[in-house]
């Protein structure tokens, strides 16, 4: 059976409404993150950087520079649904903003050091919620009502899958 480059670790999959110790985990990789992109990246030269994942894929640049986009969405999808009462939130054209200057030609250093201090201040916010937070939603104009507990389990798994495809391509190239 031939790996489906789109999904090393597979789709992501939500049974419902999490276990205190599925949270704990959620959190654990989350926290996990921004160590396991470092290292993914780590001693790649331009070249490489700039080798799409899969065929008609983002670069490793651009799934570097994704990663801290993608997660201070979410981080403020938190924050509104924790102080406002099912906030609809703004959905933003993650294909675009990977084609814009910054995600094609900046540092990876910048988005690097933005992740980690990012989940830092995510970390220490999750940590502090009670089981009932985990309830509260959003509604999000594409995908309907998402739970709090619903997008830990989607971001723990989203920085997971995002590493996936840079390590698989540095496996599949031999870097």
């Amino acid at each position: 059976m031939q790996e489906d480059l789109r999904y090393p670790i597979g789709k992501f999959h939500y049974e419902g409404t999490s276990t205190i110790q599925q949270r704990q985990q959620f959190i654990h990789d989350i926290s996990q993150a921004p160590v396991n992109l470092r290292e993914s990246v780590r001693e790649l030269n331009e070249e490489q950087l700039q080798t799409p994942y899969r065929p008609g894929g983002w670069n490793v640049r651009q799934v570097a520079h994704h990663l801290p986009d993608s997660h201070m969405n979410s981080f403020t999808r938190f924050r509104l649904a924790l102080t406002e009462d099912e906030p609809t939130i703004r959905p933003y054209f993650e294909d675009r903003w990977a084609e814009l200057s910054d995600s094609r030609k900046a540092p990876i250093e910048y988005s690097l050091d933005l992740l980690e201090a990012l989940h830092k201040r995510w970390v220490f916010m999750l940590e502090s919620l009670q089981g009932s937070d985990f309830a509260r939603t959003f509604r999000h104009p594409d995908l309907g009502l998402m739970s709090l507990d619903k997008n830990l389990a989607l971001y723990s798994w989203h920085g997971k899958h995002h590493v996936a495809h840079i390590n698989s391509l540095r496996k599949r190239m031999g870097w």
